[in-house]
């Protein structure tokens, strides 16, 4: 971390501990470190700081420099590093930094807490507070815990800061605020002055009291020319993996787009779309690729992974994953919308200034519309319906290649039945037999199979008839839920 030293005589320049800061010499005693990581994050979110410390090497009363021999590499909770044993401790909105500085010829290490997000910082599933200088666990302050909440749930994440202290042209460099110009197709300003100004009116760069800037949570995951100048956000770059065969087993490929989400759209597309499988069709006398997964498809389902992940979920960010018969996307959270209605319920997003400045910019959908893109971009190419997996803490999205009917499973064909009723529902229209074989890619002679189908469908409640009294060929379907 850059100017450490200056950090650490700043907090020595404070008369006394207090709610987000504590010194320390050589007590590092694993159990009170974790405990000191809750309160202090949870105490930095009720004061509204965006950073707690834990200073060694400090003494707490005269704030003298003395030392520590404290190495949290090297020092073990048994076979196992502190700091890794730390986060498995910690829940996983607990982030953390340490760090190392030389002062005075003495080593102090100096431990950076962010404010808790989106709920309290836990240590062995307690969360403590710090009153005062002491720390305490927050159920015996249900006054504190009050207020604490209050102000959890008020937060945002694209608010809080992903890097301060910065001059303009320091805050500037960081950020590529060449495409946002090019996508909202405007000239780039000439003067620094003019582009620092539509910088902070997008809540990208904030003025400190001090006169110096920040850059926010937003400004970086969407704009750096490189994540890595965010330590806590690097997590969060857009992973590809390449592999060989349907399983991850053998790895061909492994790339990060290092860029934020808008900086590095494009380049993140087309590096996907070099990998994807191709084919040629021949119409007539005419050649033509084909790709095994649509890209209106692909595009979408990364647009969605990128706008609506949890990122209080620390150290994972979104994963591309491609074998030779699908393409797995699985982001940090949980849909907030029911997944079987993610294509009529109105659109919902945890990062809704987020979500707003990429729609504005076209890289993603406006109006709750990209499931349906998604689903209909799959019907044309009679592939596998797209499949949603949702899990504790992530949520992955497939897009299948191009499979005969007898070779899906009936989970999957039933799945790609209710897709198709919704479909048809938001259009005015109705699933029928006819329309199932056609999305299916069938002929005539197969209607008995669809037939089957149909009746599974019906019978499991994902779909019913629109008039139960039609003559059985005439038979039109609905979603459940219609």
């Amino acid at each position: 971390m850059e100017n450490l030293h200056i950090l650490v005589e700043r907090l020595r320049e404070m008369p006394n501990e207090t709610e987000w800061l504590e010194f320390k010499h050589n007590n590092y005693e694993p159990d009170a470190i974790g405990e000191a990581i809750s309160a202090l994050a949870n105490s930095a979110a009720l004061v509204e700081r965006d950073c707690a410390y834990m200073v060694w090497g400090i003494n707490d009363k005269t704030h003298e420099i003395v030392g520590t021999n404290l190495n949290q590499y090297s020092k073990l909770n048994g076979n196992q590093e502190i700091e890794s044993w730390l986060r498995t401790m910690l829940t996983k909105n607990a982030e953390f930094e340490f760090h190392s500085v030389k002062m005075n010829d003495m080593d102090v290490v100096v431990l950076i807490i962010y404010r808790a997000v989106n709920q309290t910082v836990m240590f062995k599933k307690t969360d403590y507070i710090r009153i005062g200088s002491y720390t305490t666990k927050l159920s015996e302050n249900p006054t504190k815990q009050a207020q604490l909440w209050d102000k959890i749930r008020s937060a945002r994440f694209e608010e809080q800061i992903a890097k301060n202290d910065l001059q303009a042209n320091e805050a500037l460099n960081l950020l590529d605020s060449s495409v946002y110009f090019d996508l909202k197709q405007e000239q780039t300003p000439a003067s620094s002055e003019a582009i620092l100004h539509y910088m902070v009116e997008e809540g990208v760069i904030v003025c400190q009291d001090n006169g110096l800037y920040s850059v926010t949570n937003m400004g970086a995951i969407l704009l750096a020319k490189s994540l890595s100048s965010f330590p806590r956000l690097a997590r969060k770059a857009v992973r590809v993996v390449l592999y060989e065969g349907n399983n991850r087993m053998n790895m061909l490929k492994e790339h990060t787009e290092g860029k934020g989400y808008i900086a590095g759209f494009e380049r993140l597309i087309e590096y996907i779309t070099a990998i994807i499988p191709t084919r040629e069709i021949i119409h007539g006398a005419r050649r033509a690729q084909k790709t095994a997964y649509p890209l209106l498809a692909i595009r979408e389902m990364i647009a969605n992974a990128l706008i609506h992940q949890d990122f209080s979920i620390a150290g994972t960010g979104p994963v591309v994953e491609m074998f030779s018969n699908r393409v797995e996307i699985t982001n940090p959270g949980i849909p907030l919308v029911d997944i079987n209605r993610i294509i009529d319920n109105p659109p919902k997003s945890r990062n809704e200034k987020l979500a707003s400045l990429m729609r504005r910019l076209g890289l993603c959908e406006e109006l709750g519309t990209g499931w349906d893109k998604i689903t209909i971009s799959c019907e044309l190419e009679q592939l596998p319906a797209p499949k949603i997996n949702v899990y504790e803490q992530n949520t992955k999205v497939t897009l299948f290649s191009e499979a005969p009917f007898t070779n899906i499973s009936l989970e999957d064909r039933l799945w790609a039945c209710y897709l198709h009723s919704c479909i048809k529902y938001i259009e005015g229209d109705q699933l029928t037999n006819s329309s199932l074989r056609t999305r299916f890619g069938l002929e005539n002679s197969s209607a008995g199979n669809i037939s089957r189908l149909i009746k599974e469908a019906v019978r499991t409640k994902m779909i019913k008839p629109l008039d139960p009294t039609t003559a059985p060929r005439h038979m039109k379907y609905i979603p459940f839920w219609a």
